[in-house]
């Protein structure tokens, strides 16, 4: 949002610099994201004057120059100048010796004294594009002014010289977005008065068009103001209107829609205006229209309406959609003579849902949709007739219309001083307190010792609690006044720091990234029949959109799953098949009690770990791949893995269930054909999901070392033949308990399965490093440890050792 200085000190005296406005605004909640110098014209025209053409005659070696003296003021120069249109008793426009222009095209340049096929030449006339007033090069500009030679063309052509504040407004401010808002809140900062001007009363001057209005439910627009102006002429508005406009990176149109703007961005309260001609019937129905019913807006885009936004509708239908956008036939036009101004009060959850539906976020809606101040319409309807009377020579021709059947009250709010004093962190004054408030128009009544009753109006649609309260008088005090507790010390910290999930995520970020993984960031809205025909999503939990955009946005996902799947659809079906993603997204569920979010980690791979070379043939991914992934992640974040178990189960063909203690870290496996082919996939995918806010609180950032140990390491090799249903897990955990702190590492490096041995049975050849921390190994010692193995592995996995 973009505020004028010169416009805030048409409300209040500011003596401070645009630096410590900033300052100020930001320190009250208003973050001033950045000041800019606003100049209408280029350059400002400085060295740029007024002057007189004395003498022109031919240039006697060029016959399309002409030799000039010039009345700059100051002195009488001679210039060359190549205009056919220069002549003597012009008054001209005249840039100086050390003026700097800036030309409408091309880059600025410098004047300078010269001398032109032998003549000397102090300074340029100037056409229009040279000085960046517009396009024309015909020839030089001919002023029509009794403004005295030398006079800076700044003064003749108004430039305007301005500081613009970019305010990232939060959704909890929309008191502020105007420059009376800011003005209210530099009124408590700086304590000086505002000043308004008071609401006139109009006078019907000319009979006009008879327009009756007609609200069809107060709940959606609780008031609805116009009034009908005639004898209007439409055209541009005065340079002070389009260097305000343009100063807050706005196009002027025309005087009419030009002081609707400047209404909006002054006071905050969106009008309307309608060509009075063009309302069939003479009337204005404030209502909904039937679903599916076309609507033309003003950028020329028919639009299906939904049934659920509001409309401003005449006779035969549609003219606007209330508070969003206008429509084609009923706008003002350069024919345009009367007009029926609207001010109204609308719902903001009315507008906020015919915004959402058709994708329109406009300055009006902006306002609308996080509430509008109910008691503005008829002040700000007002003095927009004021300026298109003085502007666009309107004269009012009927009264006010003012249909507001239920006011909106004050907010009643009980304060109590203790509450004020907990919360802030420090004792406040009762009399520092009601000053605040006061200062921000919000009144204090019945005081006690204790407390008071503040009284709130409603354009505050923010502050309706009494933490609400509080909060004023803390952002007016100022958070830097509050200081920092005698009782606080360093002993209340954790022993350990507090774990921050964002560089955890960007740790393994930089890994997965080194490995040559790419990171995706998809939509967390996704498609109602995922959970239909997924097999392992319930789509009872789903979180459904109430509003939603279209049915491909309908729910929000439950798992990472296929928004990654859709992903990788896309890139293979561009004939990019080798494929290694990774994403850090949210999950959403819907329980008894609300609603279930949580984060979760996801890997993805298809296609070929290696491509076809003259080194090797190509190699597809396959489950190892994904698992060593998931083991550098856990060795990362220093977990060590607990029980894993397979699955056949929907998503995967085949795979792994992960966990921690008896908490499911995850999943890991190939995915089944049919979810690919209800993703659209085309080829195998290898895929994990892990519970990243799991995995947080369970990662530790100590390092784990160790001296290495100065004693050799001796390895011995077992094969087992053991029943399929035996996990490599259980023989790994028979062999850590049996073998002790002996055992330093297991490895697999052959498994068999076939006709030489019995039907169900599966062969592992094992690998034991042994090696003691303290002492040489002795054949003695490590015999012992493998009858120790071989005992425990016949008993407790039913394992027959082959020789």
């Amino acid at each position: 949002m973009k505020i004028s200085i010169n416009r805030l000190k048409t409300y209040i005296t500011l003596s401070e610099s645009p630096e410590e406005i900033a300052a100020l605004l930001t320190r009250s909640g208003l973050e001033v994201e950045g000041v800019e110098e606003f100049v209408s014209i280029p350059g400002g025209l400085e060295g740029v004057v007024i002057g007189e053409v004395l003498t022109c005659e031919k240039h006697p070696d060029a016959d399309k120059l002409s030799l000039t003296t010039v009345d700059i003021g100051s002195a009488v120069v001679p210039i060359v100048c190549g205009a056919p249109n220069v002549a003597q008793g012009q008054k001209v426009v005249v840039a100086t010796v050390g003026a700097k222009l800036y030309p409408s095209e091309g880059e600025p340049f410098e004047i300078k004294k010269a001398k032109i096929r032998g003549q000397v030449s102090e300074g340029m006339i100037c056409a229009e594009d040279e000085i960046g007033l517009g396009s024309s090069h015909a020839g030089i500009m001919v002023l029509d002014t009794d403004l005295p030679n030398g006079t800076p063309a700044s003064e003749y052509f108004e430039v305007s010289q301005d500081h613009i504040l970019e305010i990232g407004l939060t959704p909890n401010r929309a008191d502020a977005a105007s420059h009376l808002g800011v003005a209210r809140d530099l009124k408590a900062l700086v304590g000086k008065p505002i000043a308004l001007t008071e609401e006139q009363q109009l006078t019907v001057e000319k009979a006009g068009p008879s327009i009756s209005v007609k609200v069809q439910n107060a709940a959606d627009c609780p008031r609805y103001a116009g009034v009908v102006l005639t004898d209007l002429k439409v055209g541009p508005s005065p340079q002070w209107l389009q260097n305000f406009l343009r100063s807050l990176d706005l196009e002027p149109i025309n005087n009419v829609v030009d002081i609707t703007n400047f209404i909006l961005h002054d006071l905050g309260q969106p009008l309307h205006a309608f060509d009075a001609n063009k309302i069939s019937g003479q009337k204005i129905i404030v209502g909904k229209l039937s679903k599916g019913t076309p609507f033309v807006t003003l950028d020329g885009k028919e639009r299906k309406l939904s049934g659920e936004e509001l409309m401003i509708n005449d006779a035969k239908g549609g003219m606007c959609i209330a508070g969003i956008f206008g429509g084609n036939h009923s706008g003002v036009s350069d024919e345009t003579t009367s007009i029926f101004l609207e001010s109204a009060y609308f719902s903001p959850d009315v507008i906020r849902k015919g915004s959402q539906v058709h994708g329109l976020k406009t300055d009006a809606s902006f306002r609308f949709e996080r509430g509008t101040d109910p008691n503005m319409p008829v002040y700000a309807l007002k003095k927009a007739v004021a300026l298109l009377q003085e502007i666009a020579g309107g004269k009012v021709s009927s009264e006010i219309v003012d249909l507001y059947p239920e006011p909106v009250q004050d907010f009643v709010i009980e304060v109590t001083y203790g509450h004020v004093n907990r919360l802030i962190g420090k004792k406040i004054e009762p009399t520092e307190v009601k000053s605040i408030l006061e200062s921000l128009d919000i009144k204090v009544q019945n005081e006690t010792s204790e407390g008071f009753t503040a009284i709130v109006k409603p354009y505050r649609v923010d502050v309706t609690r009494e933490a609400d309260i509080i909060e004023e008088i803390l952002r007016i005090h100022g958070f830097h006044q509050v200081e920092l507790s005698e009782n606080l010390r360093t002993d209340y910290l954790a022993e350990h720091p507090v774990k921050d999930m964002n560089k955890l995520q960007y740790r393994l970020t930089e890994m997965l990234a080194g490995q040559g993984y790419f990171e995706m960031i998809t939509n967390s809205l996704t498609k109602p029949v995922y959970a239909e025909k997924s097999g392992f999503l319930d789509s009872a939990v789903n979180v459904e959109i109430y509003n939603k955009l279209s049915e491909d946005l309908g729910v929000m996902r439950q798992s990472l799953l296929f928004s990654g799947l859709e992903v990788l659809a896309h890139n293979i079906n561009r004939r990019q098949t080798d494929l290694k993603c990774f994403e850090f997204g949210t999950v959403y569920q819907k329980t008894a009690d609300g609603y279930n979010e949580g984060r979760r980690l996801a890997i993805f791979h298809s296609g070929n770990r290696s491509s076809e070379s003259w080194i090797e043939s190509e190699k597809p991914f396959g489950f190892a791949d994904l698992y060593a992934t998931v083991d550098r992640i856990l060795e990362r974040l220093n977990i060590d893995l607990g029980q894993v178990t397979m699955i056949e189960a929907a998503p995967f063909a085949y795979g792994l269930v992960l966990k921690l203690g008896d908490k499911v870290l995850g999943t890991v496996g190939l995915l089944d054909e049919k979810i690919l082919k209800l993703a659209e996939v085309r080829q195998d995918v290898w895929f994990v999901e892990l519970d990243w806010d799991l995995l947080t609180k369970k990662a530790s950032g100590l390092k784990k070392y160790q001296d290495i140990s100065k004693f050799p390491e001796v390895r011995r090799d077992l094969s087992l033949v053991i029943d399929k249903a035996v996990t490599y897990d259980q023989v790994k955990a028979v062999a850590e308990k049996a073998g002790g702190k002996l055992v330093q590492k297991i490895g697999v490096f052959d498994v068999y399965q076939g006709d030489k041995i019995d039907t169900g049975k599966k062969a592992y050849a094992l690998s034991f490093y042994l090696q003691d921390q303290e002492n040489t190994l002795t054949d003695k010692v490590i015999e012992k440890t493998m009858s120790k193995l071989i005992q425990a592995f016949q008993d407790q996995v039913g394992a027959i050792i082959r020789s």
